[in-house]
Order: structure tokens, then sequence, then C-alpha cells
């Protein structure tokens, strides 16, 4: 959910395909089934796991979208809004998918509408962009005529913030605090599960509400 709060405060989303693949959750969540957390993982070509995220290509040979499909209706199919979000899934799974750039760019746009978050949507790909680092983040900025950059508080670790300022651009860090919500599986509030765990149990009209929830940080 912290994605998606950041999410909510943009106009543009660039989607970071030129990036390395690096372990995560760029091809896993996690849901909450009957004896707690697991993770869905979409399987990728071993061979390809250091190359940019937009040439990574789906391991079609195991069944993972049997798999995950057969989870998530052990763990949701009774949950109480699931039911208006199973069609849509069900396609997500029936969908012959041969690279992760696309199956990740897709599932979020679906999620996006869900919550009502009407955000552009560019792949890096599509933009002229060859430096690196902060520097990349600066100019992918200029490329969108983006005037404030919206990072995660993880940013603090690694960004040049003196670079934004003297390019013009404002940068901000969103935080997000985990906010308790039913969960059918556990009395005691399990957080940072996908974003699908939220949307199978809570009200389609509280979603906005949850995601408006973030405070938000200018660096000094």
């Amino acid at each position: 959910m912290g994605f998606f709060h950041k999410l909510s405060m943009a106009d543009v989303f660039v989607v970071m395909d030129r990036a390395q693949f690096a372990r995560g959750f760029m091809n896993r969540n996690r849901i909450l089934d009957p004896h707690g957390p697991i993770w869905l993982t979409v399987p990728i070509k071993k061979a390809q796991r250091f190359l940019p995220i937009r040439e990574v290509e789906v391991n079609r040979e195991l069944p993972w979208r049997e798999d995950h499909w057969h989870k998530l209706l052990c763990s949701y199919a009774n949950s109480r809004y699931f039911h208006l979000y199973r069609e849509s899934l069900e396609g997500v799974y029936e969908r012959e998918w041969t690279d992760l750039a696309s199956l990740n760019v897709y599932t979020l746009e679906m999620t996006m509408k869900w919550l009502g978050i009407d955000v552009k949507v560019v792949r890096e790909s599509d933009l002229d962009i060859s430096s690196r680092s902060t520097q990349r983040l600066v100019d992918i900025c200029r490329s969108v005529g983006a005037d404030t950059y919206v990072s995660g508080i993880g940013g603090k670790s690694y960004m040049d913030e003196g670079l934004f300022a003297s390019h013009g651009l404002n940068l901000v860090y969103a935080r997000y605090s985990s906010f308790p919500y039913p969960q059918r599986f556990s009395d005691v509030f399990v957080p940072d599960l996908s974003v699908l765990d939220l949307i199978a149990n809570v009200d389609p009209r509280d979603l906005g509400s949850a995601v408006a929830g973030l405070r938000i940080e200018v660096p000094s």
C-alpha cells in the first residue's frame, strides 16, 4: 500500500524498466492464507536476472499462473469484496505473459483503476535518458515536465538531494504507516501485504481514504 500512497501524489509515474532487475517486489508479493503470509512469485529465466527489467522474460515452463490463481482463491474467494475483482484477476492468469515488465504495467494500471488513482504511466525506455544515479532521476523529471520528484523514504540513503535543487526541482519524501483493516484469516493485523488483500476485504467506497493517508517530508 505504501507504493500506491506514493503513486497517488503524482501526475506522472515513470516505470523504471531500464533499471537492473533485483530480487524483491519486482516479481513477487505476499498474500494472507489460512496459515499466515505466503509469497506469490512470478518465475523468471535465471540467466536474465541481471538484465534490465524490460529484457527479463517470464519462465513459461513453470505452471505459476495456475499456482497463483489457486492460492488467491484459497485466500480470498470468500472475502467480502473479492467477487468484484475476480473476473479481471482471472483474466490476468488466463493470459500467456512473455515479459515481466508488461505483466507489471498491466496489473499496475488495473489496480490504479480500482483505487481511483488517475495518473499517467510512462515507461523509462520510451524516454531518451542515458544518465545515471540521481542525475538520471533529474533528467527523467525534466523529460516529462515535472517540477517535483516524489521519493520513498529509502531514497535518502542514496540520492544527491542538492542536485534536484540545482535544477529547479522540488524533492519530497512520502512516509507511509500501515493502518489496520479487517483481514479474513487473522485477528491480529498483518501489515505489508499485497494491495489485493486490502481490496478483497475493504468496501470499495472506502478505498479512496486508504490511499489518502500519507505524510510528506520536504528535505531541509
